[in-house]
């Protein structure tokens, strides 16, 4: 079956400039054509590409399938992404028992049930951004007004970062999740935000808040469990992705319902079930996550027929996985009232996403409020000007002019 292969591409794929809310068509080509072959990384690798969606819930599930990323087979995809990898090990970058334990430490905080209680100060949040923006100059751009500060906010408030240092710690994450770039810069920037979380880790300790890095000082630090540095490159990880992955959701999310008229009128009128629906049906429709899910073979598996080794590296693809027409049907047409709960935006297995519910939650408030409060809320410039981030972790677009 090998032999029957096509050739590896470079990976990552751009999207079509016409048709930014889709995967890469390659990406799409190989889920129907070839759904595990071979593509080519940075560094002339050439880990398996798994595109379905069958396919990649079993590779998500699989303990075999690794993520420790000083496995050499490991599939990093540039260099940025090697070097931020290998200074920064997470819970991403953890197998079980440690990642075991570790995500056990944090699973309190995310509760479902938690995060429903922060839904009143969320809303809050976005009403009051509401009003400036309606109170500023017409049109602006929804990213800054919006999209970045509710989750800067919410995750500030929640580990108990003080939203003042918004600026830096924003700059430091650019750097962090883009893919194109310095690896001298983003190892810098993560020297730099783990010094500021330290300090502030360290400052908790000694004067504890009601937030997560304070519990964390008082119970972990103070009593010799975890480090300094431990508890901060924890909180690096929360603070980044707690604000980039929803912020780009939240402005290309509103992107394809400006695109989708009908579809952003059903959520504008919707009742609340039906906007939860509607997240979820953007969140498999739109896949942020640009690089993908990334896995090492721990042992021999078969996958959709095909035998990969241990130490060969997988690229799981949770787009086409969102796209394939076996699990959801119509992949390409965004309807906001299908029921797609059972998508792998937020990935499957021990390693799903930990902050999916306050996602959720965010998400829900800013569709359900946005196009309620601005009925009139419409693209101020064509789709084809948006600059989309294709050289990014997270896709998304940089700004999102917007008129009312």
């Amino acid at each position: 079956m090998t032999d029957a292969l096509p050739d590896p591409v470079t990976f990552p794929m751009p999207r079509a400039t016409d048709r930014p809310f889709d995967p890469a068509p390659e990406l799409t080509r190989r889920s129907a054509e070839a759904p595990v072959s071979r593509v080519r990384l940075w560094d002339g690798t050439t880990p398996w590409l798994v595109t379905r969606y069958d396919d990649v819930r079993a590779v998500l599930a699989d303990p075999r399938a690794g993520v420790d990323v000083a496995e050499p087979g490991f599939p990093h995809t540039n260099a940025v992404s090697k070097a931020r990898d290998a200074r920064m090990k997470t819970l991403m970058q953890m197998d079980a028992p440690e990642h075991t334990a570790h995500r056990r430490l944090l699973t309190a905080d995310f509760m479902i049930r938690k995060m429903e209680a922060l839904r009143p100060r969320i809303q809050r949040i976005v009403d009051d951004l509401i009003d400036d923006l309606l109170a500023g100059p017409n049109p602006a751009d929804l990213v800054r007004a919006v999209a970045l500060p509710v989750p800067s906010l919410v995750i500030c408030e929640l580990l108990g970062v003080p939203y003042a240092d918004r600026a830096f710690f924003q700059r430091a994450a650019a750097e962090l999740v883009m893919d194109e770039g310095d690896p001298a810069r983003a190892l810098a920037a993560a020297e730099e935000l783990n010094a500021y979380l330290e300090a502030l880790v360290a400052a908790k300790s000694d004067d504890p808040g009601d937030d997560v890095l304070s519990r964390l000082a008082v119970e972990q630090y103070r009593t010799g469990a975890m480090t300094l540095t431990e508890i901060s490159t924890m909180g690096q990880l929360l603070l980044v992705a707690g604000h980039d992955t929803t912020a780009n959701m939240i402005a290309l999310g509103t992107a394809a319902l400006l695109a989708h008229p009908d579809q952003l009128a059903a959520v504008r009128d919707g009742d609340p079930a039906l906007v939860a629906n509607a997240v979820e049906e953007l969140l498999r429709y739109l896949s942020i996550t640009h690089t993908e899910a990334r896995r090492v073979a721990r042992e021999d598996l078969q996958v959709g027929g095909t035998t990969i080794r241990a130490g060969e590296g997988i690229v799981v693809v949770k787009s086409t996985a969102n796209r394939d027409p076996s699990a959801f049907p119509d992949p390409g047409v965004l309807d906001v009232r299908r029921a797609v709960r059972h998508h792998v935006a937020f990935g499957f297995g021990a390693h799903q996403c930990l902050g999916q519910s306050l996602a959720r939650v965010e998400l829900q408030v800013v569709y359900g409020t946005l196009f309620r409060r601005v009925p009139t809320l419409a693209a101020a410039v064509p789709l084809e000007e948006l600059a989309f981030k294709q050289q990014a972790v997270f896709y998304g677009v940089r700004e999102l002019p917007v008129t009312w």
